[in-house]
């Protein structure tokens, strides 16, 4: 759906975790308001949000909150399970296995790779660290359908390409560097050292002070 920006999307997938936390606590109906106050949005957002894949909500009664995360993750696609590999069994690689959030989402990694001649063999998890070489043969016989990056930067973009060349179509980025990948690819990018900089530059020039009477944050 191209018309639906990353901002939107990316509103949805916290307005499911906001719904998670409000199943947690019992409750079995939230109304815009509600959802809005805790996701830092206004109603009015949150409505205009939905409104792109239907009608969810009942008048006077809002919405129920099991009906409304099994849409939301039916639009964000985890109403079904990705298999992934990870290129990169290092620091970041080793952790970004370990995180249990990727599993209950429905991603589960399937593979692992690494080069370093230390790491290729060993278990990570109940998985064996294969070498690069095998990517294409090992991602089609596993049913890969997404990639996730943990290398050095000097190696991402090789990387990619050999993702792209065993015909995968979504590839997640975590080397501090930019990628450059076809348009039939979906590729997103998490640089952890440019978030870092950019909380830097706000704490340098005083954004918190600016921000101190702001009370409600301001919808995109």
């Amino acid at each position: 759906m191209d018309h639906i920006s990353d901002s939107t999307v990316r509103r949805l997938s916290n307005y499911l975790r906001v719904l998670d936390e409000i199943a947690s606590a019992g409750e079995d109906m939230v109304s815009s308001h509600g959802l809005a106050g805790r996701s830092g949005v206004t109603p009015a957002q949150v409505r205009k949000d939905l409104s792109y894949f239907g009608s969810f909500g009942r008048r006077g009664l809002g919405y129920s909150v099991a009906a409304l995360k099994a849409e939301i993750r039916a639009i964000l696609g985890l109403n079904k399970r990705w298999r992934v590999a990870l290129v990169g069994a290092g620091n970041i690689g080793s952790a970004l296995f370990a995180y249990k959030e990727f599993g209950r989402q429905g991603f589960d990694i399937v593979a692992v790779f690494d080069n370093a001649e230390d790491r290729v063999g060993q278990r990570l998890g109940d998985l064996t660290i294969e070498p690069i070489s095998e990517f294409a043969r090992l991602s089609q016989q596993r049913g890969v359908e997404i990639g996730v990056i943990a290398t050095p930067p000097r190696h991402a973009q090789e990387i990619a390409e050999r993702m792209i060349a065993a015909g995968l179509k979504g590839i997640l980025n975590f080397a501090p560097r930019k990628l450059f990948v076809p348009d039939t690819v979906a590729l997103r990018s998490v640089n952890m050292a440019i978030e870092l900089e950019s909380l830097s530059f706000a704490l340098a020039h005083g954004e918190p002070a600016r921000r101190a009477g702001r009370r409600f944050p301001l919808a995109e």
